[in-house]
């Protein structure tokens, strides 16, 4: 990557239907900003949005939103459809200290949901998310009981894949930048919103950022770069999508239960807050123009809506509320965003790291990972500073800070 500061990056060349939200201390690279315009130049896109957290994927920008008219691109969703966040808020923990760490160490290890038949498992989140969870033979009260009071996702029409190993991967963190963590509540900026939210200062909170695991990566296979124009084919590929973001929500309520349950917390009556995100999807523009909304690594923000910025590791996560504001296509950044990509942390942090090092973070939290390589990929000075993403976001108008998580136990696979 070649990043370089929003004052310097020249951005005349973006098309009128495209603008980036970033202020001047933000880091962008131009590979990103060009993907950007290239997606903002197909003919059917009417708008895009380029959030603080921009960066390049694989010829499509994370970090971004498009609106176009009559057409759906599944290559815009990714292979990660129903990537998201599920952010936990509770009071008090029961267990403290190394047994508590030791505790939530051998808590994630291993399947999640050893005494549930696999195939049954897999039909019940796909076709009502983590509603579903409740009525699978095998699952944990706890998690059962808390499943109940789910809300009620519409059913996918076609059947979940042949697949019992997606049904394994539940409650399963995945690769990349993707985690779960127990977080310290270190400050509240908005107290009326973090009372609504159940956010006090001193308290915690549990986030889970992953999505549909392998499961989204073959729906992005089956569908391609097919454009969607014919309705047939959109609802086609929608009644999948719906599947993938069931199961994806599904997948970090289970996440959640595991820090949850060793925390003394896996109880609806424990809880004070929760809400769910997902990054990566496509629906209608909230406007009523009929226009169709991907966004690509995008937190959802409508007016009052809560939402999450997510750290590095080791850097605070802000939650914040939404202000649905049109101009950023009623999204926000979904993360600070990569200023390195993972070839090139691994390459350039092996040798400024040692392993031993890695396992815990500048504000004094744990890190568990067996993988070193992912721990130099997914190290916090592989990516942008997370303040000027979120001061960025609310100079433009597109949310406000009610307060900050910072790590406590950080787990990556």
């Amino acid at each position: 990557m070649n990043p370089t500061d929003t004052a310097r990056l020249d951005l005349a060349g973006l098309p009128d239907n495209a603008r980036i939200i970033a202020g001047p201390d933000v880091w962008l690279e131009t590979n990103a900003v060009d993907q950007l315009a290239r997606v903002a130049g197909l003919p059917a896109c009417r708008r895009a949005v380029g959030l603080p957290d921009l960066h390049a994927g694989r010829g499509i920008p994370i970090g971004a939103a498009f609106a176009f008219e009559g057409e759906i691109r599944p290559r815009l969703v990714g292979g990660d459809a129903g990537c998201g966040v599920r952010v936990v808020a509770v009071r008090k923990l029961k267990a403290k200290g190394d047994a508590l760490l030791r505790r939530l160490d051998g808590a994630m290890r291993g399947p999640a949901l050893p005494e549930c038949d696999p195939r049954a498992l897999l039909d019940a989140v796909w076709r009502a998310g983590p509603r579903g969870l409740a009525a699978v033979d095998g699952a944990p009260r706890s998690l059962a009981e808390w499943a109940a009071g789910e809300p009620e996702f519409e059913a996918p029409e076609g059947p979940p894949p042949d697949d019992p190993p997606f049904a394994r991967q539940i409650g399963t963190v995945g690769g990349g930048n993707h985690f779960v963590e127990l977080s310290r509540v270190d400050q509240v900026v908005d107290k009326a919103a973090g009372r609504a939210l159940g956010l006090s200062a001193g308290g915690w909170a549990v986030v889970a950022h992953s999505g549909s695991r392998g499961l989204g990566g073959a729906l992005a296979r089956e569908w391609g770069g097919e454009a969607l124009t014919d309705p047939a084919r959109q609802a086609a590929y929608l009644d999948r999508l719906r599947g993938a973001l069931n199961y994806a929500r599904a997948n970090r309520m289970v996440l959640a239960w595991r820090i949850l349950s060793v925390v003394g917390a896996a109880k609806a009556s424990r809880i004070t807050g929760d809400f769910d995100l997902v990054h990566n999807t496509v629906c209608h523009a909230p406007d009523g123009s009929g226009a169709w909304l991907h966004r690509k690594g995008a937190a959802p923000a409508a007016a009052d809506q809560p939402t999450v910025v997510l750290g590095s590791r080791g850097a605070p996560s802000w939650v914040m509320l939404g202000a649905g504001s049109s101009d950023s296509l009623w999204s926000v950044a979904h993360g600070a965003g990569r200023k390195m990509a993972r070839g090139e942390a691994v390459a350039k942090l092996r040798t400024r790291y040692d392993r031993r090092s890695l396992s815990r973070t500048s504000s004094g939290g744990h890190v568990f990972c067996d993988d070193a390589q992912l721990l130099y990929a997914e190290h916090p000075d592989a990516y942008k500073p997370v303040e000027p993403v979120v001061e960025s976001l609310e100079a433009a108008g597109c949310a406000r800070r009610v307060a900050a998580l910072v790590p406590f136990a950080n787990f990556k696979q």
